[in-house]
């Protein structure tokens, strides 16, 4: 930690990043933010620490999703409810096939701010500041929507603690009972087209869980199976807002970022002298990294020595988002570099970014064949070298939307149109993610069984 504090980010070169008209209204909304409870706990911040050592060494699994940025309009209840209940339906699903635990990490609660291929964009001869998140700016086309606001942090950090509320809620007080949760699994295989095979995994878990009731194991007298524990993450993308919500814990004296329990770095700010990579090293949340097709090994190296010096398991998650065509040619090379290293690390796969196509009516989408091509892809590569492949990030919503083509439903490039409602890249849908999770089953149960 030699020259780290808080604020040493701003001396270093920076990606990605607003500039705000009125610097006096900046730092006047960074004094407010430095003086709100934080979002997160430290204790709670360790406690995921552990659990991720335990997927890091192949004895649970990390499952983290949700959003690809949310968004000031469609925030409420029933929003934050349906993806509690889909992240939830997967987790059981996973959690049977492996026979381990699943580590749920929600992208909520924060994720706001969204990095972007360009400054600007233009249409019919007006160009304008792109749309970085409603954190930042608004997406209506016109300039004053598009200048960088200050006061925007002030609500994104307002529905983030609505946000934690519900959810802990939500985890506490009955919505996450073990039966009541397979009972909507069931609900699902009724409706879907996903065959015998995936009801007789259904057929399993009912079984199991009327074994357990029998043997006098019931939700009623086992808070495990009434209660659960899911984590808030996001892209730590605007370090203004990061930095104001970074705290010392009393108990410790460490740093942590309080804005959510896991930060992640993305693949256009992870550079090693980068002003990203300074802010988090300081911090004792667990990080993660995006690792897409123009990645340099021996540059992820020294990003991930930077980060975690001491190479402690739990600490770094290493994101893959190279694309179903191209994760069998990059992958290998990187993986086992990292395995000759010696290092501790967490694998985990995002197959929605390196499959994002334009279709012939120019609707930004992702095929469920394709995502499914790169899972499957990641899994195959880590049992090849007899490693671990340690968890799934999905951009997904638990409504009902048109978004990604394909699946048991079978969306079309027409249908897109029908509840295309995402704020920047297209998401899995309620129906799809949980089809992925019963499509992941067979990959995790022979993971956990290397």
């Amino acid at each position: 930690m030699d020259n780290w504090n808080k604020e040493s980010w701003r001396d270093k070169p920076i990606r990605q990043q607003p500039i705000y008209p009125n610097i006096e209204k900046l730092n006047k909304v960074e004094s407010e933010l430095k003086k709100a409870p934080p979002l997160v706990f430290a204790g709670e911040v360790r406690n995921l620490a552990k659990s991720l050592a335990e997927v890091t060494r192949g004895k649970a699994f990390l499952l983290q999703g949700g959003d690809c940025a949310e968004s000031f309009t469609e925030f409420g209840a029933v929003n934050i409810r349906d993806m509690f209940k889909v992240i939830l339906q997967m987790a059981i699903v996973l959690t049977f096939a492996g026979g381990c635990p699943v580590v749920k990490v929600g992208r909520m609660g924060g994720q706001f701010a969204k990095p972007r291929s360009n400054d600007y964009e233009e249409l019919d001869g007006v160009k304008l500041p792109s749309y970085r998140g409603d954190i930042i700016n608004d997406i209506a086309f016109n300039a004053k929507a598009r200048t960088p606001e200050p006061k925007r942090m002030l609500k994104a950090y307002n529905q983030s603690a609505a946000t934690m509320n519900l959810l802990r809620a939500f985890a506490r007080g009955g919505l996450a009972d073990l039966r009541e949760v397979h009972k909507w699994n069931l609900g699902f295989m009724k409706n879907s087209r996903l065959g015998e095979k995936y009801e007789k995994l259904a057929e399993q878990i009912t079984q199991t869980l009327n074994f357990m009731e029998a043997c006098g194991i019931t939700s009623r007298n086992t808070p495990m199976l009434h209660e659960t524990e899911i984590y808030t993450s996001h892209e730590a993308l605007l370090l203004n807002y990061e930095e104001a919500l970074t705290r010392q814990d009393s108990l410790t004296g460490d740093w942590y970022d309080c804005s959510a329990h896991l930060l992640w770095i993305g693949d256009r700010t992870r550079e090693v002298d980068g002003a990203h990579v300074e802010f988090l090293r300081g911090v004792h949340n667990p990080i993660g990294i995006k690792a897409g097709p123009q990645i340099k090994t021996d540059e992820l190296l020294r990003a991930v020595d930077k980060l975690n010096p001491n190479n402690n398991a739990g600490r770094i998650n290493i994101i893959v988002r190279m694309g179903y065509d191209k994760i069998e040619s990059l992958f290998p090379p990187l993986l086992k570099a990292f395995i000759k290293e010696g290092r501790e690390i967490l694998w985990s796969v995002d197959p929605m970014h390196g499959n994002t196509i334009k279709t012939s009516n120019n609707y930004k989408t992702r095929a469920f064949d394709s995502i499914l091509s790169e899972v499957n892809s990641f899994f195959d590569i880590h049992r090849s070298e007899g490693t671990y492949a340690g968890g799934v990030h999905l951009e997904m919503t638990g409504q009902d939307v048109t978004e990604c083509v394909g699946g048991a439903k079978a969306i079309t490039e027409e249908g897109l149109k029908n509840r295309y409602e995402t704020m920047c890249d297209p998401r899995l849908n309620a129906d799809q993610a949980l089809e992925l999770a019963f499509l992941l089953a067979d990959n995790l149960k022979k993971a956990t069984k290397r």
